[in-house]
């Protein structure tokens, strides 16, 4: 599995990037554990979550094309958003907060502060602190 996240924004607007494949950990097993509970259905093919599910919910994350990661509705129309700025799908944010690029096996969920569930915190502070 390979995992990349790019973190943006804050205070200095500095883009910080990194990405670990898990192929050849030996913890590879936790890794795919914490993007399961992360990102629920990430992991999954053709929409449907890891538990055979729609729409595993994704906390504070959307897809790249206004989706959820894992194939659900997420925020409407590409182009809508609560600023009419083509924000639907992607974590709105704080001005100065961090807004974060999670991709799994290509497959893309963009999450903001303070939105983060605690395992998404750990997904992306983990990948940040190991990957390079």
């Amino acid at each position: 599995m390979r995992i990349e996240v790019r973190r943006t924004g804050g205070f200095a607007g500095i883009e910080r990037r990194a990405g670990v494949d898990t192929s050849d950990l030996p913890d590879a097993d936790a890794w795919h554990r914490l993007v399961g509970a992360a990102l629920p259905g990430a992991t999954a093919r053709d929409g449907a979550a890891a538990d055979g599910t729609a729409d595993g919910g994704t906390g504070g994350c959307g897809s790249a094309d206004g989706g959820t990661a894992d194939g659900g509705s997420g925020g409407g129309a590409a182009g809508d958003g609560p600023h009419g700025d083509g924000s639907a799908g992607r974590g709105v944010g704080v001005p100065d907060g961090f807004h974060y690029e999670i991709t799994v096996d290509g497959r893309t969920a963009h999450c903001a502060e303070p939105d983060l569930t605690d395992a998404q915190r750990e997904l992306v502070s983990r990948v940040l602190r190991e990957g390079a």
